[in-house]
């Protein structure tokens, strides 16, 4: 582990977890992880949302026959009209997603979906680790910013009869993604309440953070970030759905194919076309691997065998989907109980334990 610089975290002890604010009736608090892949929402109330980042630009031009059935929605921000739902959608992996407006209408769809509709909101979202501090360990600023002011910015749904009105972020405060992983796992909830794990806080931990576009990797140790060993690799799930579709464009010869079908297609390892289902299984175990074996030495590069850390977390929803290929990278890895939900959980916890909401309102 080379520890080139590290950034303190804010100090923590038990009274200050007792003591958090505790959230109002009218404000909503929630932790907000907007993947390219997915996007997560973490409520105080217990409950946990995903939807897929999916979403094209433009009317959807569909009547549904009941109101019951619909499944694309319409939303419109800074003059634009965005479709959300189960659409052919658009690539999310691009530079500057995470302050677009097609990332903004895939959040408020999932608020609406969290039936968040009309309620003021509290959020704590989340930055890539490169996104978030530059090479010397230092924030950047105008990216977290930018991130911070992006949610604000009206976003509402469009209808044919009354359209529900948006949730309005009213507070926005923007943390490293994998470190929020961190927070879920320091600040415990149970049956009793809610308190910091000591030996948790003390001990060096490294955090993997598998996501869609990214991953993100974090050690702490003694409260700070130990930069020399953390950062952000370009690589994740979007890479095995990228691959897999020019794969079954080439063995079947086909110009283009719908990113719902390519989805459905790795969900069941079959592909239907031409009113016949064929097998890919093996066209996406070789995309697996190969992102695999990336992600297994860019690990091995940043934290080499681990010896010297309490535990190497795995969370995102990559440690879920490739759990059995990372099962024995370490003897000291955990996968983190619905690892998927790991940045949500601490955005939340960070939001109601540690952020001071006066800031960045």
């Amino acid at each position: 582990m080379n520890q080139l610089s590290e950034e303190k975290l804010p100090d923590y002890n038990e009274s200050s977890n007792k003591d958090a604010k505790e959230p109002t009736m009218d404000i909503v608090h929630l932790g907000l992880d907007d993947g390219y892949a997915c996007t997560k929402i973490a409520l105080a109330d217990g409950r946990l949302l995903s939807i897929p980042s999916r979403a094209r630009i433009g009317h959807a031009w569909v009547t549904w026959i009941r109101d019951g059935e619909q499944r694309i929605f319409e939303y419109e921000t800074e003059g634009s009209v965005y479709s959300v739902g189960a659409v052919d959608g658009e690539p999310t992996h691009f530079e500057g997603y995470t302050t677009s407006a097609m990332n903004r209408v895939i959040v408020q769809h999932a608020f609406q979906q969290a039936g968040l509709s009309g309620r003021s909101l509290h959020v704590v979202s989340g930055l890539p680790v490169s996104a978030f501090y530059n090479h010397n360990g230092n924030r950047r600023a105008s990216a977290i910013n930018r991130k911070i002011r992006s949610l604000k910015i009206d976003t509402r749904s469009l209808g044919e009869l009354s359209a529900p009105p948006p949730a309005r972020v009213a507070f926005h405060d923007v943390i490293p993604e994998a470190l929020a992983a961190w927070y879920d796992y320091v600040i415990v909830t149970n049956e009793t309440g809610t308190s910091l794990d000591q030996k948790r806080v003390s001990a060096p931990i490294a955090i993997v953070d598998i996501g869609g576009r990214t991953t993100d990797y974090v050690v702490v140790q003694d409260q700070g970030v130990v930069h020399g060993s953390s950062g952000s690799l370009d690589r994740g799930l979007l890479n095995v759905k990228t691959q897999v579709t020019n794969s079954i464009q080439d063995a079947f010869d086909l110009t283009s194919i719908s990113e719902l079908r390519i989805s459905a297609a790795l969900e069941t390892e079959t592909i239907r076309l031409h009113g016949k289902d064929h097998d890919v299984s093996e066209l996406i175990h070789i995309a697996r691997q190969e992102l695999v074996e990336r992600l297994y030495s860019e690990t091995r590069r940043l934290l080499g065998q681990g010896a010297e850390l309490e535990h190497i977390l795995f969370v995102g929803g990559g440690s879920a989907a490739l759990a059995a290929d990372i099962a024995s990278w370490f003897p000291n890895q955990l996968i983190a109980a619905h690892p998927a939900f790991a940045n949500a959980r601490g955005m939340l916890k960070y939001l109601q334990f540690v952020s001071d909401e006066t800031e960045s309102s």
